[in-house]
């Protein structure tokens, strides 16, 4: 808490509320407000700052090639879905995904959840308007509820503490999972072999009897190790409603430094990346590893900048970059920056986000993306690092562990037609459990052929 904090420290960690703040709710009772943030702060931490310290370094071997990430999980979490069943299944998902990706980039797969925490969303307009009635647009059950009625959209600030408590629930069960034999490698490369006994798969029988041998040799070998049987599965959140994570920003008691205790990582989005805005400057403070989305009009000198003021001292693993071009720019827009940061000396580590480029209406009205297009823009994110002598670090997607019908395409082949049978997001569309594999699949042959 900020009890513990000198007066430097803490005049830093509230200098944002002096900048100009994007994408805020406009909260109705400003004391309300200033009482629930008071009573968050009260609360134990989500995650501890050693936690955050040994993703920093996991983050950092990202960087130099030497590790590969796997960032996953709902473009938006809701309440209703903080259940043991869809938790279980987004982490089988993550878990599935990273066997795979593990063997194509035979590098460790750094696997972060987006997941206790992504409970808001920054939104294109502040007013929906359905059949000539306009009320706030809904921006998360962080903030308000998604039923299109005037008192479900009122920004509600109690709605934070719920935030918090449904993170807690979650974390609870992420570590149950991870420690408790669910995240066994055999049983996970059981889960993947069921994957590859539909026809629809077939394509990839070979990576996936390769893994099947590399595993039978290791049993024969006799190779038993603890990390074989539990992983470490942080989590990650947009660090977008600003009170709520003041509030979760604590002093750790080891080295008197101030973390953000909400998360393992928080990143800044591509709305709220302003170099004099308020989300830069809070994030700026705390020693949590970082990450920016950068989108297509980034110029290679604001790259640099952030850089400036997110990590001066060039520390490894603190800054992550995090692309989102789109598949038809990400090779014309992304070497400039890749090469004003290699040239600038300072580590960062490159995620791409094929998802959020790529977002298109279906003849129905309803937002989705092909599955073919986030292909390409890894792909060319790829290239793009292979051309330069740079490493791709990794990978950041939205995805689901349910059987969706949100994003076009896969072997499956979910077409528009078809999108409205389990169309299920609130906000943005996501990859399903099946989509989300193939794509495994996909990327682990691209790892084969590139030096990450």
């Amino acid at each position: 808490m900020f009890d513990d904090a000198d007066e430097e420290t803490l005049a830093a960690l509230l200098a944002w509320r002096d900048k100009p703040a994007k994408h805020q709710p406009a909260w109705p009772d400003k004391d309300e407000l200033d009482r629930v943030v008071a009573y968050l702060r009260t609360l134990p931490p989500l995650v501890f700052a050693g936690e955050s310290d040994k993703l920093k370094q996991e983050m950092a071997q990202a960087s130099r090639g030497e590790a590969f990430v796997l960032m996953g999980g709902d473009c938006a979490e809701t309440f209703a879905d903080v259940r043991a069943d869809r938790i279980r299944a987004r982490i089988r998902t993550i878990l599935q995904m990273a066997v795979v990706l593990t063997y194509g980039a035979s590098v460790p797969v750094v696997k972060i959840g987006r997941m206790a925490g992504q409970f808001a969303k920054p939104r294109s307009n502040d007013i929906e308007t359905r059949d000539g009635i306009s009320l706030p647009s809904y921006m998360g059950d962080a903030v308000n509820g998604h039923e299109f009625t005037p008192e479900a959209r009122i920004p509600d600030p109690e709605r934070l503490i719920s935030a918090y408590q449904h993170s807690v629930a979650t974390l609870n069960l992420v570590r149950a999972f991870t420690t408790g034999g669910f995240a066994d490698l055999t049983k996970v490369h059981e889960w993947n072999k069921g994957f590859m006994a539909n026809p629809a798969y077939s394509q990839y029988e070979a990576m996936a009897g390769e893994i099947d041998r590399a595993m039978r040799f290791m049993r024969a070998a006799g190779v038993s190790h603890d990390s074989f049987r539990t992983v470490d599965l942080y989590c990650s959140h947009e660090a977008l409603l600003l009170p709520y994570e003041e509030a979760m920003t604590r002093i750790d008691s080891r080295t008197g430094l101030p973390y953000n205790t909400s998360a393992h990582l928080v990143w800044i989005g591509e709305r709220t990346r302003d170099l004099e805005g308020a989300h830069v400057e809070l994030l700026s403070h705390v020693r949590n590893p970082i990450g920016v989305k950068l989108g297509p009009t980034t110029k290679p000198e604001e790259a640099i900048a952030l850089i400036d003021k997110l990590n001066p001292e060039g520390e490894p693993g603190r800054l992550t970059f995090i692309s989102r071009m789109g598949a038809g720019l990400v090779t014309e827009k992304l070497p400039a920056l890749v090469e004003a940061v290699r040239a600038d000396g300072r580590p960062v580590t490159w995620v791409t986000d094929p998802m959020h480029g790529n977002t298109i209406t279906a003849s129905n009205g309803l937002k989705t993306r092909r599955l073919g297009d986030i292909l390409t823009e890894i792909k060319g994110f790829f290239t793009v690092h292979s051309e330069l002598g740079t490493h791709p670090g990794g990978i950041h997607v939205e995805l689901t562990g349910d059987d969706v019908t949100e994003i076009l395409g896969g072997s499956e082949e979910i077409v528009e037609d078809t999108l409205t049978e389990r169309y299920e997001t609130l906000v943005d569309p996501r990859l399903n459990h099946q989509q989300s594999l193939e794509m495994a699949f996909l990327v682990a042959e691209e790892l084969r052929h590139i030096e990450i």
